[in-house]
């Protein structure tokens, strides 16, 4: 069950994307699935009795990526598995995606597609913010793209704020994501917006074409085309309010994407209106 500074909206939007963190449950999952590959010898063997993948395996990672002393190899106490457990579950939420990335590149013998697969699982269950592609991890949501939801939240009407908030926590929920409302409220955020502009209580395409018709806010008619067409696949001719429950094919993707770009045309209409001494 979400906690509080979930369910109100209180994280950052960082912390709900897990971008730049990591919670234990995302940790223990990965540190699982690296655990699946490797070979049941090698989890409480010592050292001089582990398998020829292991043995490669954390020489290399001693020698090339933690630059520690051989040495320690020939100690009595010395058990590989243990050691790379120690330091996984120890190490930054960042080294623990260098790890991965190493893993997967380094580890002899691995089903790299299969572990690709069980990999980009996990970190759409855990609702990470990352993915592998191309044989590396790499970031879903740039920073300038959490910068947009970021001023859009902070520097919003209470109405646009609370369903921003709501798009964000309905599609970072790790339980029961809901990707088809989590949609709807980011648009209902550019709704909201342009009701203030307008001063009317209109659907976002009456909205649009009011802003456009009075000249409110200057929009480039091409602009204007495209986000119209982008929210039409969510629209019937009243707005926002049908479809999307039936829609098969959203993700996480679908989501994001709407989130951040609906942040940015809060942002620019919220410029605009400010140039144009509405605000």
């Amino acid at each position: 069950m979400p906690l509080f500074s979930e369910r109100m909206g209180y994280k950052p939007v960082k912390e709900s994307l897990k971008i730049e963190c990591m919670d234990e449950e995302l940790r223990i999952s990965l540190w699982n699935l690296i655990f699946s590959y490797i070979d049941i010898n090698d989890v409480h063997s010592e050292f001089s009795y582990c398998t020829d993948e292991m043995l490669t395996f954390i020489r290399l990672i001693y020698m090339d990526y933690w630059k520690r002393p051989l040495e320690d190899f020939y100690e009595s106490s010395f058990f590989p598995f243990s050691e790379l457990k120690r330091y996984f579950f120890n190490c930054s939420w960042f080294e623990v995606y260098d790890f991965i990335e190493i893993f997967f590149k380094e580890y002899p013998s691995l089903n790299v597609d299969a572990f690709i697969h069980d990999c980009n699982g996990i970190l759409k269950h855990e609702r990470a913010g990352y993915r592998f592609v191309g044989g590396k991890i790499v970031e879903l949501t740039s920073e300038t793209e959490i910068f947009e939801i970021e001023e859009a939240l902070a520097n919003s009407t209470k109405h646009v704020e609370i369903h921003l908030q709501k798009s964000l926590k309905l599609l970072s929920d790790k339980e029961s994501p809901d990707y088809s409302n989590s949609i709807k409220e980011s648009i209902s955020a550019v709704e909201s917006f342009c009701k203030v502009i307008t001063g009317e209580s209109l659907s976002l395409g009456q909205s649009l074409n009011k802003i456009e018709s009075k000249r409110i806010i200057q929009l480039h008619p091409a602009l204007k085309k495209g986000y119209t067409s982008i929210y039409g696949y969510t629209s019937d001719s009243d707005g926002i309010r049908h479809g999307l429950s039936d829609e098969p094919n959203l993700d996480f993707e679908d989501a994001i994407f709407m989130l951040v770009a609906c942040s940015a045309f809060i942002n620019y209409l919220k410029v605009k209106a400010e140039k144009s001494g509405l605000q």
